[in-house]
């Protein structure tokens, strides 16, 4: 069936719409809309093509790997072309593809290999006799950009392989974990330099930087997944193998890999994976499924512009393209202010948006966000969505900036009612059926006006409130009461004490044990507990200062909320109390967090800055100026691997501390 004058005016819109945002995307580094916008443009124009094949044109971005080199780099030529992977969106798009594969093969079942899709920049890596002698960006697949020099300064790269043949291609993502992106955007802002919109344009603008010396100062990181070119007979006969090889040569491969038989065992890592999504140091848009047997992979061959043997399982997007209706803002539980972005719904993660929080007056300012704004959202696992940036280009003519109002109506009853929400959910005093709804009711018929005044209530009090019965009001009570048996960690937590989330509650009751120590403690003794700075110390101290929070507290214990002493562990157990340590860099094999935890565990404080008060500090890759700092003040430094030999042997605590200072690269 011919195709209608619609359908071409159609094709032709979308084509030139495509090929505008490739350019923003791969050549200029300034993305307008999000990546999920642009798979719902591109994934039409392959609908529309499929059904009208006389619509496809040599220039159609169907028919393109990617975007155009740059031409302030030198061209590069790739030996074996560097194709794109086709994408599918859901379990019943995937199994096509496996009955596709499997048909063509004769199998019933095959397996893959299945791993993370890294949200970076494909690389091709060329050695010779083990150097390492040109690297070269995808571009569009045929012909990319020689950054060799830029990506010498990038330490997970080798410049040298191990027992390396004589020629090899090595392929893979160049990238920037969610740490190094998150500490190189604070420290751009407060150069007054320009932020980067996510770890994949921060990666991309890296690589690419014409002075190499700006390249090294980024926290670039590589993953290897393929080989292109390679002399040696010797090629590994799978997939898997292939990435074991790699390994072999010293080079960097996803530890989240894994091979997989079958749909059900391909679906099964896609969930797995999709839920630890979000605790991932690194940003990751979906799983890459090959098939394992190289053989196979031939037999299945290519198409136009991707593999038949391999397919991207693309997670639901967590970043989306939508407009601001308007500009609320919401009393938190200490009173303070949050502006909230009112936005037009849309899918974000598998979830519909309508609300992002803009979290306070300097970040507006700082994006300038405004009602009618189009805007990116994000989100990711379970975390509040939020703004990510405005596209500017969009912007209504007769937008005007948004001032946060100093004070709102009502603000200090919305805080009274936000502060005994947080101290009934579930990770405080977890009173189940006390939701937002009743304490609104309840403040507002003066029932309750602190959280203590909970534990007065009556079954009879609650009944007569509107849509509540007598056994919700029954069980609600019973509620209450089992509350009265908490733990120190979640009483602290609960009472709302500004700057004091969970993690640091339960420090406090780690280091001192009783709650009538933490009140008696100065903000010099405070400020000795792991991750508790001055700013939180003092906050902890007022709070403890304040008549009208010490009044609460006693009522608590009056009305029976009670708790154990929290078990501090003996010093013997603690062999790193005292001793104060400073992480800094990327570890390769040892998350930042994992670490810290451990010494924690051992009794170290983990500080955030180097000083003269400093013990031991750690260095990873690409540590900067906590680790000058240090060798100025001859403070010991570690490396990764004393790092974990100390974790295994904290005894050998002593030799550490009296060891020279020395840089571990």
């Amino acid at each position: 069936m011919a195709a209608s004058d619609a359908a071409r005016a159609r094709a032709q819109s979308l084509k030139a719409e495509l090929e505008r945002h490739s350019h923003q995307y791969y050549v200029l580094d300034d993305p307008l809309i999000a990546d999920a916008d642009y798979d719902a443009l591109m994934r039409e124009l392959e609908e529309l093509e499929a059904r009208h094949p006389e619509l496809v044109s040599a220039d159609s971005p169907t028919q393109r790997v990617g975007g155009a080199a740059a031409t302030q780099f030198t061209p590069v030529r790739h030996p074996l072309p560097m194709l794109s992977l086709s994408n599918v969106f859901d379990a019943e798009e995937f199994g096509d593809f496996h009955r596709r594969c499997a048909e063509q093969l004769g199998l019933e079942h095959l397996e893959f290999v299945a791993e993370p899709k890294l949200d970076g920049l494909a690389i091709s890596l060329i050695y010779e006799h083990g150097l390492l002698v040109r690297a070269a960006t995808r571009g569009d697949g045929t012909t990319g950009e020689d950054v060799t020099a830029n990506v010498r300064t990038i330490r997970a790269i080798p410049l040298r392989l191990r027992a390396a043949p004589a020629l090899i291609e090595v392929r893979g993502e160049i990238y920037m974990d969610k740490r190094g992106f998150h500490a190189m955007n604070a420290r751009q802002e407060a150069a007054g330099l320009k932020t980067f919109a996510n770890p994949r344009n921060a990666a991309a603008g890296s690589l690419r930087q014409l002075d190499a010396r700006i390249t090294a100062t980024r926290p670039l990181t590589m993953c290897c997944y393929g080989i292109g070119q390679f002399d040696d007979s010797a090629r590994p006969a799978t997939q898997w193998a292939t990435l074991a090889f790699l390994r072999e040569l010293g080079l960097r491969v996803s530890p989240e890999s894994r091979v997989v038989s079958g749909v059900e065992q391909a679906l099964a890592y896609y969930r797995e994976l999709g839920a630890r999504r979000a605790a991932l140091g690194y940003e990751i848009d979906g799983i890459v499924y090959k098939v394992n047997a190289l053989a196979q992979q031939e037999q299945l061959g290519f198409v136009a512009r991707a593999p038949r043997w391999a397919v991207a399982f693309k997670f639901p997007p967590d970043e989306r393209t939508t407009r601001v209706l308007g500009i609320d803002v919401q009393v938190g539980r200490t009173g303070a202010l949050t502006p909230v972005a009112r936005l037009e719904p849309v899918l974000v993660g598998g979830v519909t948006v309508t609300n992002a929080t803009l979290h306070n007056a300097d970040e507006i300012r700082r994006k300038d966000v405004r009602v009618g704004d189009l805007v990116v959202v994000r989100r990711a696992g379970d975390v509040i969505p939020e703004v990510v940036r405005v596209v500017l280009e969009e912007r209504p003519a007769d937008s005007v900036p948004y001032e946060l109002p100093e004070s709102v109506p009502d603000q200090a009853l919305a805080a009274r009612v936000q502060a005994i929400i947080h101290f009934a959910s579930r990770r405080a005093l977890d009173i189940e059926g006390l939701g937002e709804k009743l304490i609104e009711q309840l403040v507002q018929a003066g029932l309750v006006s602190t959280v203590a005044d909970l534990y007065t209530l009556t079954v009879e009090q609650l009944a007569a409130l509107e849509r509540m019965g007598d056994k919700s009001a029954a069980n609600v009570i019973a509620a209450i009461e089992q509350s009265k048996a908490t733990s120190l960690p979640r009483l602290l937590h609960g009472l709302g004490i500004r700057e004091v989330g969970e993690a640091t509650a339960g420090n406090l009751a780690a280091a001192f044990g009783r709650l009538e120590r933490i009140r008696a403690a100065s903000v010099e003794e405070l400020e000795t507990v792991n991750d508790i700075g001055p700013v939180v110390a003092a906050s902890i101290a007022a709070w403890f200062a304040d008549a009208g929070n010490l009044e609460v507290l006693e009522q608590l214990i009056e009305r029976g909320v009670h708790w154990p002493e929290f078990e501090v562990a003996p010093a013997e157990q603690l062999p790193l109390k005292g001793v104060t340590v400073v992480l800094t860099g990327t570890l390769p094999n040892l998350s930042r967090d994992e670490a810290k935890a451990r010494l924690q565990a051992l009794g170290a404080h983990v500080a955030g800055s180097v000083s003269k008060k400093t013990d031991l500090v750690v260095a990873g890759e690409e540590a900067g100026s906590k680790l000058d700092k240090a060798l100025a003040l001859g403070i010991p430094v570690l490396d990764e691997a004393a790092l974990e030999a100390l974790l295994a042997e904290p005894a050998r605590i002593k030799d550490c501390l009296t060891a020279p200072a020395a840089d571990p690269s």
